[in-house]
């Protein structure tokens, strides 16, 4: 049998990507394989948010060349944002490269793939999720981006907006969910102008909506906001609907305006800490995390310190740090000098790591002796390990198969990053109905007023 390798760096989205591309070869008769050295099929997904993460690729890349050589007929593919309009380049730096495809834009190589295998290929692969998913899936909602962040190299890759239909979206869910599927994840670069391209009257609240009632789906997430598209129905529907997760991944990049102005991110600090704050007034118990470039243009010593303001003042859950790294064809590339030197950005990024690290320490002691809900995802060294609503990671030991499953969990210690428990002495898998361990303390009376308020009556 015919057998395909996918490498998967960056994103969610190159996540998702590679899911529905592995979905369409294995329909066509291919099997994966974890060694690339026995695939007759390798594809890199590349990412290039990062020169690291680009160097990265390049070097995957370099390291088949034996490989291909020695297997001629075999096929090798560079997917993702690597590859650009143009591709010449490429061609001339990865000579022994067959395919160089866009981010979304795999059909030639799922073509090829069927006539070589002379299977009948389907030319919709928005509708092949994988065939056989985790218990947490990513769902694309919206592909591209219009914003052009200064700094972010993700709209010449990705493409203009376009939002993929709520029926496609609860019919892929629904296929998910008969697969095992318990927890979905909508993705989109900015994933709350979901809807705005499609002809009905639709927003990201809706898709929540929907969503919310796809059978046999436990939880739903979605990433990444934007402070400027995160909108009052959006909040609402959070706070409401019973499966909607209560964490937000909002990313605000800097807390200094003059550094926001220059990345063109369209809001002023002071409107990111008012946002926070109807979140946090709608969803008293939201766990909110954050994206931070540090380093960028030009920023001061003064401007770095009005970030670690904003990290002090709102006590994120988790926070992502990154060093500013230069894209070429960027605005920034263009029109401004990468002035900040690697050490300080370095020893800036540190320091707001060492800073989240003491939040999140603090944030999660007062976990110790409570019990709290998660669905279980896989085992990891040894030990099961599942996220709360509020996506933290908690890990607890036990011999019994609990993939898939809600349960609760005794906190018996805790950290920055993850907490670790016991099951209580009375649970046991015959207790589960579809997954869900009933315990008649499950549904409090803020889970019986999410189930009893429809989103259409939100304002």
């Amino acid at each position: 049998m015919a057998q395909y390798h996918i490498w998967t760096v960056g994103c969610q989205m190159n996540k998702a990507d590679s899911d529905r591309l592995g979905s369409a070869l294995e329909d066509l008769g291919y099997e994966f394989t974890n060694d690339a050295e026995q695939a007759d099929m390798v594809i890199l997904n590349s990412c290039v948010v990062r020169q690291g993460a680009e160097d990265k690729v390049a070097a995957r890349l370099n390291s088949l060349q034996g490989w291909k050589r020695n297997n001629p007929n075999n096929t090798l593919t560079l997917m993702g944002c690597m590859v650009g309009p143009k591709t010449d380049e490429l061609e001339k730096q990865f000579a022994h490269v067959d395919f160089f495809l866009r981010p979304q834009e795999f059909m030639p190589l799922v073509e090829f793939a069927s006539e070589r295998q002379g299977v009948p290929c389907s030319t919709d692969l928005d509708l092949l999720p994988p065939t056989q998913p985790q218990v947490s899936a990513y769902v694309p909602v919206i592909h591209g981006c219009d914003d052009f962040c200064t700094y972010c190299i993700v709209p010449y890759r990705r493409g203009r907006e376009r939002s993929r239909s709520i029926q496609d979206l609860v019919r892929e869910s629904e296929m998910l969910s008969r697969r095992g599927v318990k927890e979905i994840t909508l993705l989109g670069q900015i994933v709350d102008r979901y809807g705005h391209d499609l002809e009905e009257d639709t927003d990201l609240a809706d898709l929540l909506n929907a969503i919310n009632s796809v059978e046999n789906i436990h939880r739903v997430r979605f990433l990444t906001s934007h402070p400027r598209d995160m909108s009052q129905r959006i909040i609402d529907a959070v706070a409401h609907l019973e499966k909607a997760c209560e964490w937000i991944n909002l990313p605000f990049q800097s807390g200094d305006n003059a550094i926001l102005n220059a990345m063109r991110r369209p809001y002023r600090i002071e409107d990111y800490l008012s946002l926070v704050e109807r979140i946090r007034d709608a969803i008293p118990d939201v766990a909110l995390s954050t994206d931070v470039i540090v380093g960028f243009c030009g920023e001061t010593e003064e401007q770095f310190e009005n970030t670690i303001a904003v990290l002090e003042k709102i006590r994120f859950d988790t926070v992502f740090v990154a060093a500013y790294s230069t894209r070429t064809g960027t605005i920034a590339d263009r029109k401004f000098q990468d002035d900040i030197p690697v050490k300080e950005k370095l020893r800036r990024k540190k320091i707001i790591e060492e800073l989240q690290e003491r939040i999140a320490t603090e944030k999660n002691a007062p976990l110790l002796g409570e019990r709290v809900e998660i669905l279980v995802e896989k085992k990891q060294k040894e030990k099961w390990m599942g996220r709360t609503r509020t996506n933290k990671l908690v890990f607890f030991d036990d011999s019994r198969d609990w993939t898939g499953k809600l349960v609760e969990v005794d906190v018996t210690h805790t950290g920055p990053w993850s907490l670790q428990g016991n099951l209580p002495d009375t649970t046991s898998i015959s207790d589960t109905i579809d997954g869900i361990i009933e315990y008649s303390h499950f549904k409090d009376d803020t889970h019986q007023s999410k189930n009893e308020i429809p989103l259409k009556t939100i304002t």
